[in-house]
């Protein structure tokens, strides 16, 4: 998933990255319900979670890998009598917490770290290295935040556990592989997940933010997250000797072309109203100074909201692959292949409205802000179009005092992905498990 850098628009209109120092500094404290059982709860577990997350970030495994982290969490749910079933849709796991009649909850984490090589320097940093299923050696690092998502979603069944009293229905509890590659979810529903366990009525959701502060959460009505495509094109040519062009098909102009007329989708073809993304990240072809080759691969990231112009963007990204390389007299047609695709996630507006209320009451108005959709993507979109109302909000990461510099001089955040990502960790915690306790007893009706 990719979030860009910088401070959100909203965040800027409303001066909150000033207001919210003074109001961060130190540990979060739980807001208005200073001295509850949920706070009191949380400050005797934060230790046990703070383990766990240095833990969790020091042993990341990639997308489809997560054996060891999946069993992690599965054994610490089973301690708090959680039914646990491993390996659903692969190496996902599904904890089911009952506790009388009422409404499902599904509490969704994702469980994958990325293959980047992490260069925070913290004392827990990830050295971890291992084959990716193209036979690359790559490091793995969580600059996703996905061990923030992991903890919290631990940290959140762990007190619903101890305070049965407060609260009556089921809690699904998902723990979601490759996340990142865009096939966990799928795979999830595809292996029975809302046939064989209890269909909940709620999905939620939460993400670690790289441009919100720590301590502060944030959400989006309706669209919210893009839908993503990955598409690869290949340019077939006639291979030659550089100093003889003319003898050959050069898929290298063709490419280069068709590059330059990709822009023109956005540019000329989309509503300027709808956003939309067509990036060009990675061209391949050739070996030599002097040597034409047979072939040039392009690897683009194709972004949008609306279902209609997603398959405008693929449907325009065919048409000039294909008309490029016709019109060089290409030998043989390009090849335009989709792939990881995930659907634009909507947030339900209804249950974002009412869980945006009982988050302001828990962590104070001043906490919760409304933000701008992003052109990041997330397969929790999944669960959506399965027709549960669902709702995904971010928690703010950034050290508070390096957000406000970062809103006055305009400098870039380390921003998910990056190497350098690290959240600040109490404050995120702390939030994101106050954050998520309060979302699900909101919905399962009996809070203390």
């Amino acid at each position: 998933m990719r979030e860009a850098t910088g401070i959100p628009p909203t965040a800027r209109r409303t001066g909150a990255a000033v207001l919210l120092i003074a109001l961060i500094a130190g540990p979060v404290a739980p807001g208005p319900y200073a001295g509850d059982p949920v706070a009191a709860a949380l400050d005797t577990l934060y230790p046990e979670l703070d383990a766990l997350y240095r833990h969790l970030h020091r042993n990341p495994e990639l997308s489809l890998h997560e054996r060891r982290t999946a069993a992690e969490l599965a054994g610490r749910l089973r301690a708090l009598g959680v039914r646990v079933t491993e390996g659903v849709g692969g190496t996902g796991l599904v904890g089911v917490l009952e506790n009388g009649p009422g409404p499902t909850v599904m509490l969704r984490t994702d469980l994958d770290g990325l293959p980047v090589v992490e260069k925070t320097g913290l004392p827990y940093a990830s050295t971890v290295t291992t084959e990716d299923d193209a036979g690359n050696t790559v490091g793995v690092m969580h600059a996703c935040g996905h061990d923030v998502h992991m903890t919290a979603w631990l940290g959140t069944a762990t007190l619903l556990a101890q305070l049965r009293d407060h609260w009556r229905g089921t809690l699904l509890l998902v723990g979601q592989p490759a996340e990142e590659r865009g096939l966990g979810a799928a795979a999830m529903l595809a292996d029975g997940l809302f046939e064989r366990f209890p269909r909940p009525d709620y999905a939620l959701a939460l993400h670690a933010s790289a441009s919100q502060p720590a301590g502060v959460v944030a959400f989006t009505s309706g669209p919210a997250f893009a839908s993503v495509d990955s598409v690869d094109i290949v340019i077939h040519g006639a291979g030659g000797h550089g100093a003889y062009p003319h003898t050959t098909v050069d898929p290298i102009v063709i490419a280069a072309r068709t590059i330059v007329a990709l822009q023109t989708i956005v540019a000329r073809e989309v509503n300027p109203l709808d956003p939309a993304v067509v990036t060009v990240g990675s061209i391949h072809a050739g070996a030599k100074h002097n040597v034409i080759p047979d072939e040039a691969r392009l690897q683009l990231t194709v972004r949008a909201y609306k279902p209609e112009v997603r398959r405008q963007l693929l449907d325009a990204i065919r048409r000039i692959a294909i008309s490029e390389a016709a019109a060089a007299g290409a030998p043989r047609p390009a090849e335009v292949t989709v792939s990881e695709g995930t659907p634009p996630v909507v947030n339900d507006p209804e249950l974002t409205q009412r869980l945006a209320g009982a988050l302001r009451v828990r962590l104070g108005a001043e906490r919760v802000l409304e933000q701008d959709p992003v052109m990041a993507g997330e397969d929790f979109s999944r669960y959506g179009l399965a027709g549960v109302p669902a709702f995904i909000f971010w928690v703010g990461a950034v050290e508070p005092e390096r957000h406000r510099a970062a809103g006055e001089t305009g400098a870039a955040l380390p921003s998910l992905h990056s190497p350098l990502f690290a959240p600040e960790r109490e404050p995120t915690l702390r939030t994101a498990v106050l954050a998520e306790v309060a979302a699900v007893l909101e919905l399962l009706g009996r809070k203390p």
